[in-house]
C-alpha cells in the first residue's frame, strides 16, 4: 500500500483511543504509554512533526475511584476526567522527559474552536509548540464540557486538530488491524469518500465499558478527513512497531485516502469547525456551477433560507434536499430575503450602497470534493 502522502507526511496526528492504553477490563496499562511513547519517538527522530490526542482521562479516573462500568451522569464523567488528567499527563510527562522531550497539555472544547479568534489562537499556540520541539498531547475538556459542546469522541476531536494544525497525514491507532468486511478480508485502501457509505453494511461495532466511540466514529472521522484532504490510517496501537512499519511505507491498517488537495486551516474551519448559523438553498444552475468550477455564489441562483444568521456568519449550502458546501455569508438572513433570486442590477435598489456584489464570495467557499 505504498503512498507518498503516508510516506513522506512531515507533520502527522496520531489518536490514542482509552482501548489502547487499558486492558479489556479497563485497567490502565503504564507499559501501553511506553509502547505508544517508542512509536512517537521513530517520528521525532525521523525528523517528523508529532501530535498526540490521546483519550484515557476518564479510564484512569475510573480506576482509581474502582468504577468497572463508565458512568452516564455528565458530571461524573466529568470528576473521573479531572481526577485521570492529570495522572494521565504525568505519565506521558515522564516517559518522554526521559528522551529529552516536554510536553505540553492542550485541552478543548467546541465552542472553543467555533470561534474564528479562538480558533486562530489555538493554531498559534500549536505552531509555537512545534517551533520549541515540544510534543503537544491534546484531549477534550471533559471537565467543563457539556452535552452541548462536547465532541462525543476523539475521533472527531483527532479530524479538527488535524485540520487545525494542517497536518499531511492523520493516525488512528485502535484495538483492530483496520476495517474488515464481514467475510474477513481487511480493507487496504478505500480512495473516496463517498465510497465510505459502502462499508457503513459491514459495521460490527463492539464498545467496551470504559470506552466511547466504536468504528462507527472512525468511519465519520474518515469521511471527515478525507474531505478535508487529510489522509486517515487506521492501524492498530497494540502491536510493536506500527509507527515505523508506516514511515516505509509497508502494509499496514486501512488507508482512507485523501485524492483532493489539502485544503488550508481556513477552509476546514468553514467547513467542520465553525458553527453553523443556517443554511441557503439553490437552483440546479446554481449548483452546477458551484460544485464544476471556483465561482462566487450570487443572489439570482438563491431559492430560499432558512434560520437567522448576520453578515459574516457560516451558512450550509442545499439544493433540494442535498448539502453540498459551506460558506461565510456576505448579507443577513433579513437582507437575502429581500434579494434572493433578482440579480445585482435590481439588488442596488434593495439595499442601495450595502450591495454586496456576491452572497458568498468563492474565497469564503468550500464545496465538498
Amino acid at each position: 500500500m505504498p503512498d507518498s502522502r503516508v510516506k513522506d507526511a512531515n507533520r502527522i496526528v496520531l489518536k490514542a483511543g482509552a482501548s489502547i492504553l487499558t486492558s479489556r477490563k479497563g485497567q490502565f496499562l503504564p507499559q501501553a504509554i511506553e509502547r505508544l511513547g517508542r512509536g512517537i519517538l521513530s517520528l521525532v527522530q525521523a525528523k517528523r512533526e508529532a501530535v498526540l490526542v490521546s483519550s484515557g482521562a476518564i479510564a484512569l479516573g475510573m480506576q482509581t475511584l474502582g468504577l468497572k462500568n463508565r458512568p452516564r451522569e455528565l458530571e461524573k464523567l466529568q470528576a473521573c476526567a479531572a481526577l485521570g488528567q492529570g495522572k494521565l499527563m504525568h505519565a506521558y510527562e515522564e516517559f518522554f522527559s526521559h528522551q529529552g522531550i516536554h510536553t505540553a497539555q492542550i485541552l478543548l472544547t467546541r465552542d472553543g474552536l467555533e470561534a474564528r479568534k479562538r480558533f486562530l489562537n489555538a493554531k498559534h499556540t500549536f505552531d509555537e509548540l512545534f517551533s520549541l520541539g515540544i510534543l503537544p498531547i491534546v484531549n477534550e475538556n471533559d471537565t467543563v464540557a457539556t452535552e452541548e459542546i462536547t465532541f462525543g469522541d476523539n475521533d472527531q476531536l483527532s479530524v479538527l486538530v488535524a485540520q487545525l494544525v494542517e497536518a499531511d497525514l492523520l493516525i488512528i491507532l485502535s484495538d483492530v488491524d483496520g476495517f474488515y468486511l464481514r467475510d474477513g478480508s481487511r480493507v487496504r485502501v478505500v480512495d473516496e469518500w463517498k465510497q465510505i457509505e459502502k462499508l457503513t453494511p459491514h459495521l460490527q461495532d463492539r464498545r467496551r465499558e470504559s470506552t466511547v466511540g466504536g468504528m462507527q466514529a472512525k468511519l465519520v472521522a474518515a469521511k471527515m478527513a478525507m474531505q478535508s484532504g487529510i489522509p486517515l490510517l487506521l492501524v492498530n496501537g497494540h502491536e510493536e512497531g506500527t509507527l515505523e512499519k508506516i514511515l516505509k511505507g509497508e502494509d499496514v491498517g486501512t488507508l482512507f485516502r485523501a485524492g483532493q488537495k489539502r485544503r488550508t486551516s481556513r477552509e476546514n474551519w468553514i467547513a467542520f469547525t465553525a458553527q453553523k448559523k443556517g443554511s441557503v438553498s439553490v437552483d440546479r444552475g446554481a449548483y452546477e456551477v458551484l460544485t464544476q468550477g471556483k465561482k462566487s455564489l450570487l443572489a439570482r441562483g438563491i431559492t430560499g433560507s432558512e434560520g437567522k444568521f448576520g453578515a459574516g456568519e457560516v451558512v450550509e449550502l442545499r439544493c433540494e434536499t442535498q448539502v453540498f458546501g459551506r460558506g461565510v455569508s456576505r448579507v443577513s438572513s433579513e437582507e437575502l430575503e429581500k434579494i434572493s433570486g433578482r440579480r445585482n442590477a435590481e439588488i442596488k435598489g434593495i439595499l442601495g450602497d450595502k450591495t454586496p456584489g456576491e452572497v458568498i464570495h468563492r474565497n469564503d467557499l468550500v464545496i465538498w470534493g
